[in-house]
């Protein structure tokens, strides 16, 4: 993926906000938005950059969930995506590069491509559903194991991806400073309980007190139905933790592993300096983070199966993530059934891919501008 820089022009100021009347009311933000993960930051990101005085309430850390414990694969052309992602994924990565970009021009420290291609193995039913594209197409067992020495030898379909990934890490350490210094508030340990929309504005009520903005956004992830008053509640809207257990090996040298390697049940992904990422189970447990011993040797074993060197390599660290999941796996964006109120999660394994283009769309929806893509499979009224 190729990086251009952009200009280092300050964003524009002078934008006549569409939240212009709070009825007299204290205005405290444009907008106020509930959640500090890479959804919520890039929103914050995005608007600020565009004139918005913006700020974030987090019920923790910024980047400290689902983020910060991903994978980092920007995996637009994954056969196993649903068909109604493919739209907003290609979006997303058109957008990265400048996206990319921005974060580390703002925030003075660098986000690098980690890998720059994906080796996807077909699972037990043996094939794709997919059409061969310039940068997703099918390759025989022999060129696997070319492209990838040590490959274990498998009677499964192959697919090679020109894909990226990064490391969610420098995000989460990049992507705060970033937004703090295109002018996002950043007000953490602030857990948003409720909120009121009126007409002209809206009422945000946390532990600490009520303030007032010209529009809330919730992209709160796992915990987005726990904010209330807002309509979330239709069966394919209601959003819940999703559990994933992930692990982090490191290769004694000269072992290395170039590529990215996937299937429907495990995932390797490269991090730099002998480290790769495995994950990830996918558990509906609730807000459980227990990490258990169980299910890091079930992923070791998956990952050894498919790259054997997985085998001899040392277990550095485990940790889960609770990803924000919806009953039919596709994100809400858009209206949050009050006046002013808009909602931008459950993005469940995608966050990460999706992050840049769900920024650009929300502020797209709160200028009243048509989104880049249809909103329907997306709609939270679904």
């Amino acid at each position: 993926m190729k990086r251009s820089r952009l200009q280092t022009a300050r964003p524009r100021t002078a934008l006549r906000c569409i939240f212009s009347s709070y009825n007299g009311r204290v205005k405290t933000a444009d907008v106020i938005i509930a959640g500090g993960g890479i959804i919520g930051l890039s929103a914050a990101l995005e608007l600020a950059q565009k004139g918005f005085r913006v700020r974030v309430m987090e019920r923790g850390r910024v980047m400290s969930e689902a983020s910060w414990a991903a994978a980092g694969m920007l995996a637009a052309e994954d056969p196993t995506h649903p068909a109604e992602l493919a739209q907003l994924a290609t979006l997303s990565i058109h957008l990265y590069p400048e996206y990319l970009n921005t974060i580390e021009r703002l925030s003075g420290r660098l986000v690098p491509l980690r890998t720059r291609a994906t080796l996807q193995t077909s699972g037990n039913d043996g094939g794709f559903h997919h059409h061969d594209t310039a940068t997703c197409f099918a390759i025989s067992a022999q060129e696997a194991q070319r492209r990838i020495p040590g490959l274990a030898s498998r009677s499964h379909s192959y697919l090679w991806l020109e894909e990226v990934s990064l490391d969610p890490r420098d995000l989460c350490a990049a992507l705060p400073l970033a937004a703090a210094a295109a002018g996002v508030v950043l007000q953490e340990n602030t857990e948003v309980l409720a909120i009121d929309g009126q007409d002209g504005w809206v009422e945000i009520r946390t532990e600490s007190g009520t303030d007032s903005a010209g529009a809330f956004i919730n992209c709160c992830g796992a915990w987005a139905a726990t904010v209330q008053n807002l309509s979330l509640e239709r069966p394919a809207a209601a959003v819940e933790p999703w559990k994933g257990q992930m692990m982090m090996v490191r290769l004694k040298p000269p072992l290395d592993l170039e590529y990215a390697l996937r299937t429907p049940e495990v995932y390797l992904v490269p991090r730099g300096g002998g480290q790769i990422a495995i994950g990830a189970t996918v558990e509906r447990v609730g807000f459980d983070r227990r990490v258990e011993p169980s299910a890091v040797a079930w992923l070791r074993a998956l990952a050894a199966e498919l790259w054997p060197p997985i085998a001899s390599a040392e277990v550095v660290e485990s940790w889960t993530g609770l990803r924000p999941g919806t009953k039919d796996g596709l994100p809400l964006i858009g209206g949050a059934g009050q006046p002013h109120c808009w909602v931008a999660t459950g993005h469940f394994r995608n966050g990460i891919l999706l992050a840049p283009a769900t920024g650009l769309i929300v502020r797209q929806l709160l200028e009243g501008n048509p989104p880049e893509v249809s909103l329907a499979a997306f709609n939270p009224a679904r």
